[in-house]
């Protein structure tokens, strides 16, 4: 978006409202241009909708009656004094209403996470400096050269195939390659672009907007930021290499909601050839300074604690670099679905093609013809084919499925997010939190509250500055700073529940999806549980200062200031409701799950569509349920699966 003299000035007030700086070494947030920084990110949001919103907000914001609104009488934010603008903020942040709550999480999350990724005008953040965060590193000089030849096409083009496959990552890698290797002619939309070794290193700034998807960036009340991959290989790009397979219980609750095939042997076997293909090791999980205060702290309360699987070579370091690989490998060590699928898939003649936006599948007589899409320089691409695979991600596969013009009720529903959060504590020693394998331990101590499966597990993650803003609150300019400044010795637990009570994909009247999603009391209940239990673990490996990511700012220093039972009080008081607690969902998943009729389900057994007998669903959209545990190998077993069937039907 290009916004006006007036709209930049409101958000640099804001902005600097949030970061003012230090008055020393560290700027203010208009000084080290973070205001580019989101008009560039949020440029990239393709819902106009959104950046409507957003340019009426930042007109009204100067104003007298937005002085009412933030409880400061008629007066202007520009003439408030900057402990007023924070006072400001920070009632919208505390509002008893979600929706202004809802809008304060946009503009901190905006604001902070801008900061925290510029490199500012000599190239290196003085945060960065400031908490010894390196800059970014560039490529490595021994890269080798891309190892796939996609197609951008510049002039309308007509492609004809046997099968097109929307989504080239998990899910879409998977299935092209086996279509292809049982000799059908494949064509692979993606809707991102093609980034390889020689690509990565650029810092995180440059992986937000080249390597995740520019939108939506969350929920539409505000509970949850949403985060998945989009470029070739999708997820599988940029993901924490984490690779458990399906748990068997999971495995039986979807059997018994019409798909069989999940408590068979074909799912299982798709599971071992997944796991075979991307190479799946737990000999390249060693301990970092993060993961091992995961697991001191899970073996001092006498909790269980395990190794998790990583689907790496050993080319692998699982220290400096591998924590860097979620904005892409430098080494080329993870074996994401590019080095892999897609690889066996180019290998057996399936044309590859970015760029390519799939805004409609064409159907005619109750079966899929073609697909159309567009580039982002509105070049026009038709691909006719006998299949249509759709693998574009749960938010995107419904999308697309509403815009096609299929009218399954189930389309859509069922979305479950995996709702993650974090407690962060303090320690004396340096972590570094943000090197070391990417996820090394999983403590699975609360994963069945219910008795039925549901719960929490508990995993760290490479945590960088960018990233930490999505789970932290902010409670003030000196009091975050503090909390940046000794970002080097913080180390953070993440919490990941396993929901019951879904969520919904809608669409605008452009046809772009809207995520709504409110946790419910029951699923909250468990988060709480993993809130609490993660600060258990933190205190038991020696934190000296324990906080969440409640706006509410709860923190204790164990054996100094507050208990650990005063914070469960205080968690659960200040609640988990939209803008209440900082959630992100990495794990989006179910959107138009597979089951044994069209009433409970939007797929059937094969993947195929009960509207539309050949287009085919094959990525998370297809989970009956949520599985609990990290799904790429889940999602890329569903790949081969289905794909597997549709091969058999076409040949």
């Amino acid at each position: 978006m290009e916004p006006t003299a007036e709209q930049r000035a409101a958000l640099g007030m804001i902005c600097d409202t949030f970061l003012p700086g230090d008055g020393l070494s560290l700027p203010a947030a208009t000084e080290l241009g973070a205001v580019d920084t989101i008009f560039r990110i949020l440029g990239r949001n393709p819902r106009e909708a959104d950046k409507k919103q957003l340019a009426m907000l930042l007109g009204l914001w100067d104003s007298r009656l937005t002085g009412l609104l933030t409880g400061n009488g008629p007066r202007k934010f520009s003439t408030l004094s900057p402990e007023q603008r924070e006072k400001a903020l920070l009632r919208l942040g505390d509002s008893g209403l979600a929706p202004v709550r809802a809008i304060f999480q946009a503009l901190k999350q905006a604001a902070l996470l801008s900061y925290n990724v510029t490199p500012g005008p000599t190239g290196v953040n003085p945060l960065w400096k400031q908490i010894g965060y390196p800059a970014p590193t560039g490529p490595l000089p021994s890269a080798p050269r891309p190892a796939l030849t996609p197609t951008r096409y510049t002039e309308n083009t007509t492609l004809t195939c046997d099968v097109v496959v929307v989504g080239s990552g998990a899910g879409g890698g998977a299935a092209a390659a086996v279509l292809a290797e049982s000799g059908l002619d494949v064509v692979v939309l993606e809707r991102g672009n093609y980034y390889d070794d020689q690509d990565f290193g650029a810092g995180e700034l440059d992986a937000l907007t080249k390597l995740y998807a520019p939108g939506p960036a969350g929920s539409a009340e505000g509970q949850i930021t949403l985060v998945a991959g989009t470029c070739l290989g999708g997820g599988t790009v940029v993901n924490w290499s984490t690779s458990l397979p399906t748990p068997d219980h999971v495995r039986q609750e979807w059997a018994e909601l019409g798909a069989p095939q999940f408590a068979e042997d074909e799912f299982g076997d798709a599971l071992k050839v997944v796991g075979e293909r991307i190479g799946v090791t737990g000999d390249r999980s060693p301990l970092s300074a993060r993961d091992s205060v995961l697991e001191r702290g899970a073996k001092a309360l006498g909790w269980d604690v395990d190794p998790l699987p990583r689907n790496v070579s050993d080319a692998c370091d699982a220290g400096i670099e591998c924590g860097r690989c979620g904005y892409g490998c430098r080494l080329g060590a993870k074996q994401s679905a590019t080095k892999t699928w897609l690889a066996d898939a180019e290998a057996h003649g399936a044309r590859l093609v970015v760029d390519a936006n799939v805004r409609k599948i064409e159907i005619k007589n109750g079966r899929a013809e073609s697909v159309a899409a567009l580039t982002s320089e509105g070049v026009e691409i038709t691909v006719r084919a006998r299949a249509v695979v759709v693998a574009a991600g749960a938010v995107q596969t419904p999308a697309l499925l509403h815009r096609s013009g299929l009218r399954n009720k189930n389309i859509g529903k069922h979305l479950r997010l995996h709702p993650a959060a974090a407690v962060f504590g303090v320690f004396d020693e340096e972590i570094r939190p943000w090197e070391g394998a990417l996820q090394a331990r999983i403590s699975r101590q609360h994963a069945d509250l219910d008795g039925k499966g549901y719960g929490v597990i508990y995993e760290t993650g490479p945590v960088h500055p960018g990233l930490a803003t999505g789970f932290m609150s902010w409670r003030g300019a000196q009091s975050y700073r503090t909390t940046m400044l000794d970002f080097a010795r913080t180390n953070s637990v993440g919490i990941i529940t396993r929901d019951r009570d879904p969520g919904v994909v809608e669409t605008d009247r452009s046809g772009e999806p809207i995520v709504k999603y409110r946790l419910s009391d029951y699923d909250a209940a468990h988060l709480h549980t993993g809130i609490v239990g993660a600060a258990s673990i933190l205190e038991a490996a020696g934190a000296r200062r324990i906080f969440s990511g409640h706006q509410a700012g709860i923190s204790y220093e164990p054996g100094v200031r507050g208990s650990r039972e005063e914070f469960d009080a205080a968690c659960e008081s200040a609640g988990y409701g939209p803008g209440q607690c900082a959630m992100g969902a990495l794990h989006i998943m179910g959107s138009a799950r597979m089951g044994g009729s069209p009433d409970v389900s939007a797929v059937n057994p094969d993947g195929a569509t009960w509207d539309v007998a050949n287009i085919v669903v094959a990525d998370g959209s297809c989970f009956p349920t949520a599985p609990g545990v990290n799904p790429m190998v889940t999602i890329e077993a569903i790949g081969y699966m289905n794909a597997k069937r549709l091969a058999a039907q076409l040949s």
